[in-house]
């Protein structure tokens, strides 16, 4: 019995992603739970299993594809698991309703005229059609930013052959109404002629496309304000010098980085204002009673955020383990999506690379998220941090962004005072 397999659900928002690896081929024989593929999607490696055991009689994708959910990867030939005979209909009803076609061969005007037979096949073409003039064709979240942004989605124009309008349709939509002064969008994409030099074009990957639309999406969406201040850590290094003997003999090496985790959480508990969402549709601010804080990673795949979660219940050795699992699990390629999903503030640390102060931007839902530059020693020998906290002006005022930045500092510098408070 034929099985056409089809890519399930990887996950809230998720539509689709890129094939890293098939795991198998065709004539392999499988079995139920067997992984066949490995995709790549919202910045997560997720190894997809197989529906039931059987042998691979077509495979449709291969490596570097890029899939859709319900799309139809593969055809499994064989014994179908009781669970899964109630879908043997539907995967035999197709092999079924070919059958009757060639039953009007005979008449062939009947065929050209009315088309009784293909009608079935075609279905999603009239709806295309149809899209632009009375259902429009967006996924939740690109409706989500329209109306975020005010926009009427109706009157958004898509360059998809399809039709269905993406994120960056809306987005190239707001840009051009504001250079406007309001008009009508006349976008259309344009590629480079080649005129000056050789172009090579590079297929994105997962996460630079998932990065390239939930950026675009926090700019488009968050006004935005940059505060900077300088932290002396001179005092806090000390304290981490001290207490690397006790972090090693727990396996696990302490960093400013990690301290600075537990002086955020700190942070966070006195002003709830920065540990919370919009709900701009409902007009509600919603505040977090948990602490999930997101680590910015560099990897070789791209920008990360893995989250940290009840960072308000970590000791400073358990952060430093926290922090060090989470990272190496992103720059492996072995982060899930729960790994990087429920953040409530998120810190992005450039120490390690150089540089001083930067404009971080805000990682929607979150309101605020606190850059990191490297330390360098004064005119007096003690070490300095520039620190640069964006945060979104719709819930947080200059005066609030302020405070939080300046408590942030008055803990590092005062880590004993840090300690009692806490």
């Amino acid at each position: 019995m034929a099985i056409e397999f089809k890519l399930p659900e990887l996950g809230e928002n998720i539509e689709g992603g890129d094939v890293v690896s098939v795991l198998v081929k065709e004539g392999d024989s499988i079995s139920e739970g067997q992984s066949i593929l490995e995709i790549e999607a919202g910045k997560a490696s997720m190894e997809i299993p197989a529906p039931a055991s059987g042998t691979i009689s077509k495979l449709l994708i291969a490596q570097g594809d890029n899939v859709s959910v319900g799309q139809h990867v593969l055809t499994l030939e064989g014994e179908v698991a009781a669970p899964l005979k109630e879908e043997a209909p539907v995967a035999t009803e197709p092999e079924a309703k070919p059958e009757p076609k060639p039953e009007p061969k005979p008449e062939p005007k009947p065929e050209r005229t009315a088309a009784p037979a293909p009608a079935p096949e075609p279905t999603p073409e009239p709806i295309a059609d149809a899209t632009p003039r009375t259902i429009v064709s967006a996924a939740p979240n690109v409706r989500r930013l329209a109306r975020e942004l005010g926009i009427d989605i109706q009157t958004v124009k898509t360059s998809n052959e399809n039709g269905r309008i993406s994120l960056e349709d809306v987005k190239a939509y707001a840009r051009a109404i504001m250079e406007s002064g309001g008009g009508a969008s006349t976008y259309q994409p344009v590629r480079p002629s080649g005129i000056q030099g050789h172009i090579r074009a590079e297929k994105m990957s997962a996460i630079r496309k998932a990065t390239m639309n939930h950026m675009a999406h926090c700019w488009a969406t968050i006004p935005h304000v940059t505060q900077h201040d300088t932290a002396d850590i001179t005092r806090l290094n000390e304290l981490r010098k001290r207490m690397v003997s006790t972090a090693e003999s727990a396996g696990v090496k302490l960093t400013i980085t990690s301290m600075l985790v537990s002086i955020v959480t700190g942070a966070l508990r006195r002003f709830p204002n920065f540990n919370a969402s919009i709900d701009a549709e409902k007009g509600e601010i919603l505040f977090k009673d948990y602490y999930n804080v997101g680590i910015a990673v560099d990897t070789d795949k791209g920008l990360m955020v893995p989250v940290i979660r009840d960072a308000d219940h970590l000791s400073m050795t358990e952060m430093a383990a926290a922090l060090t699992e989470v990272s190496q699990k992103a720059r492996s390629g072995q982060i899930g999506l729960d790994d990087l999903q429920g953040g409530t503030f998120t810190i992005s640390n450039l120490g390690g690379i150089g540089g001083s102060f930067f404009t971080p931007i805000v990682n929607s839902p979150e309101v605020a998220i606190l850059g990191v530059g490297r330390g360098a020693p004064d005119t007096e020998g003690r070490l300095q941090m520039p620190l640069s906290l964006s945060y979104d002006h719709r819930l947080i005022d200059g005066a609030d962004g302020a405070r939080f930045l300046r408590w942030i500092v008055e803990a590092i510098e005062e880590p004993i005072y840090f300690y009692m408070e806490n």
